[in-house]
């Protein structure tokens, strides 16, 4: 096993279309994690994705911001890579361009260019939020089965 490098975690959790998989925590403490469409900014180095402005994740964001989110390689050797962070929430008026851009940019990720500004229209509305999260910890693994 090899661990990853804070650019190597990032290179790894930007390739293809893996989705996330983001832990959160509820108010009794326990966990939640929710599978998700992401992206990374480049300028600033966090973690950017668009999710309902209602939604259990989003809440419990709003209460307690330090998340986790993880990405993994099914098929053998195995790899995972993983960013701890605090999340920082924007909702659509106060930055309505904002949101248009990193919803299209992540859904490019995952349905490609024929699709990223239909599926971005449609998630950069009211009833969602920004959420971007600022790594502070990165930890990943190639080789697992090495």
């Amino acid at each position: 096993m090899t661990p990853m490098t804070e650019t190597e975690v990032t290179i790894f959790m930007s390739k293809g279309s893996r989705t996330g998989k983001l832990a959160v925590t509820r108010a009794d403490g326990s966990p939640h994690v929710s599978p998700i469409w992401f992206g990374f900014d480049p300028e600033t180095g966090e973690a950017v994705f668009v999710t309902g402005a209602e939604s259990l994740k989003a809440r419990c964001m709003a209460r307690d911001p330090r998340v986790s989110l993880c990405v993994d390689e099914m098929e053998m050797p195995f790899a995972f890579a993983r960013i701890d962070g605090v999340a920082t929430i924007t909702g659509y008026d106060d930055d309505p361009e904002g949101m248009l851009r990193w919803a299209t940019e992540t859904c490019r990720r995952y349905v490609g260019d024929e699709r990223a500004e239909e599926f971005g229209r449609r998630n950069a509305d009211q009833a969602e939020v920004l959420v971007r999260v600022r790594p502070t910890r990165y930890v990943g693994a190639t080789g697992i089965t090495d």
